[in-house]
């Protein structure tokens, strides 16, 4: 069966979400439709949705005018099994002591390493991005340094691999939260698969916004692998919520951005501990001074 996706951009949320609404009413209607934040600071959201058959352009062109949106780009994606596909791609990695890594490698898992498993349907932030990678080997650079995380949290958790990291090598449950209801049901999903129940507590929040944060704080270390923006607004909520001398690992920041988020977390008592480029994407571990 053939599928066919209609992708625009368009400036702001509101408006973004209101063209999803209208386009869930398009004949043919679409089996889905997605509307996301373009993470590269520009304030644009894309709108996209897939059809089983080739969607109404003229209906296309009209909800573009309607809502100011750029013109829909229309195309036909290839028959693929997209899971296969990632199974194929996803060969696993090693950040330190943690390997993540997918069921269908389980037979890779190395003798004395901390298996991370993430199943290829799951596949965003599996230690595959640099950003993520680049967090999982700052803990396993702080848990050599002799860290040992007492009060952890790992905030916009996706998968919650990282949390999970923090999980397998430190004695204490782990709070992961993100905005997004469905990252937290995919965090607990790999929470389960990983054996880590009552070991990694998944929580729907913004920032430290949730009871269940506020009650733990100070953090020994907290994780956040976001954007620039929502990076630098957590900076003096990150200043509150960190026990001095205590750490917080940041990433989802191009190579270019580091220094603003530097300058922000340096104004809310955070010292630069280590910075490490990977590709395009830079982790930063600050301590609290």
């Amino acid at each position: 069966m053939p599928t066919f996706t209609a992708l625009t951009t368009l400036m702001g949320k509101e408006q973004a979400e209101k063209l999803g609404d209208a386009m869930e009413r398009l004949m043919p209607e679409p089996t889905g439709v997605g509307v996301f934040e373009v993470e590269d600071g520009s304030g644009l959201w894309e709108v996209g949705g897939y059809f089983t058959e080739s969607p109404d352009e003229a209906g296309l062109a009209v909800l573009t005018a309607a809502f100011g949106a750029k013109p829909f780009a229309v195309s036909e994606l290839p028959d693929t099994d997209w899971v296969a596909h990632v199974k194929r791609e996803l060969a696993p990695v090693e950040a330190g002591r943690f390997f993540v890594y997918g069921s269908h490698d389980a037979d890779k898992v190395p003798d004395g390493s901390e298996p991370l498993l993430i199943e290829a349907a799951m596949a965003f932030g599996t230690g595959h991005h640099g950003t993520t990678l680049g967090c999982l080997k700052a803990l396993d650079r702080l848990a050599i340094e002799g860290v040992v995380g007492q009060n952890v949290a790992d905030i916009g958790c996706g998968t919650a691999v990282l949390a999970m990291g923090a999980a397998r090598i430190w004695p204490n449950p782990v709070l992961a939260s993100d905005i997004d209801e469905v990252a937290v049901d995919v965090a607990e999903a790999n929470v389960r698969a990983n054996g880590l129940e009552g070991r990694v507590l998944c929580l729907e929040a913004a920032g430290f916004g949730h009871p269940d944060l506020a009650a733990k704080a100070p953090y020994d270390l907290v994780f956040a692998n976001i954007l620039k923006a929502p990076l630098i607004g957590l900076a003096p909520d990150m200043g509150a919520n960190i026990a001095r001398d205590g750490h917080a690992i940041l990433s989802g920041l191009l190579n270019e951005q580091a220094d603003e988020v530097i300058a922000a977390y340096e104004a809310s008592g955070f010292d630069v501990h280590t910075r490490e480029e990977i590709g395009e994407w830079t982790t930063l571990t600050l301590t609290k001074h």
